[in-house]
């Protein structure tokens, strides 16, 4: 008997025959199946020095008060499938971010609920570390094709209160998203830089139907975040202008 002839290797051989065959018969080999989405959508929340635990609560707030907001379901069902992932991640430094949820689908009510749930249980995990903007969009860049969905749109959705301090140019890694058809969209907080909305719109957003809403104190930050979550679920650009909100 020759090496390779054994009992052992002629049950391989059966094994990765049948393996063989079932994929033909399949079409397609043994992996999750991917949903497609309207919108796949990265929502980096900021949790620098800069922002009070007071202030960090108001963002935390204003984005699960926007999932149970009856306009938001509204603009997911308008969709062709009717239905987008989300994930959320809080972020500082270059390297410093922390995920606040995976990506999770949302389609209806229940679903809706389930993400908003998820957003106020998770605690705040970044106190400081500098404000990389660039960072937070490269970790946002990274989640895009980690899940099982497909998005027709891919978006990145920044908020913060303050300008790119650390860490690479920001226009060098909006340029990199953009590249790979990503848009860009930002939500300043014009309450410590009042003039951030100038950075934002000149290094920050980007790419198809990109657009920023910028308010002046985190007061305003609920009702910002379920008007900009419209527009880019929907895919339309906010009656807002691009400065000052």
């Amino acid at each position: 008997m020759t090496p390779g002839d054994g009992p052992l290797a002629a049950v391989t051989r059966r094994s990765v025959l049948a393996g063989g065959l079932a994929w033909v018969l399949l079409g397609r080999p043994a992996v999750a199946d991917v949903i497609d989405v309207d919108l796949e959508l990265v929502l980096a929340v900021d949790a620098s020095g800069s922002v009070s635990q007071q202030r960090f609560i108001l963002q935390k707030q204003g984005y699960e008060r926007a999932f149970r907001d009856p306009r938001v379901l509204r603009a997911v069902r308008s969709g062709v499938t009717a239905r987008i992932a989300v994930s959320m991640f809080q972020w500082t430094g270059p390297h410093m971010q922390a995920e606040v949820t995976p990506w999770m689908l949302v389609s209806d009510e229940t679903s809706a609920a389930a993400l908003a749930t998820a957003i106020a249980g998770v605690p705040r995990k970044l106190y400081g570390g500098g404000t990389s903007i660039s960072g937070a969009i490269d970790h946002a860049l990274g989640r895009f094709g980690q899940g099982t969905y497909k998005g027709a749109r891919r978006v990145i959705d920044i908020s913060g209160d303050g300008a790119n301090t650390s860490g690479r140019p920001v226009a060098q890694a909006r340029d990199e998203a953009l590249g790979q058809g990503i848009t860009i969209n930002g939500l300043p907080i014009l309450s410590v830089e009042p003039m951030l909305d100038l950075h934002y719109r000149d290094e920050v957003i980007g790419g198809p139907g990109a657009f920023m809403i910028a308010i002046n104190d985190y007061d305003q930050f609920a009702e910002a975040i379920v008007r900009k979550l419209v527009a880019e679920i929907a895919g339309l650009l906010p009656q807002a202008d691009k400065g000052r909100g």
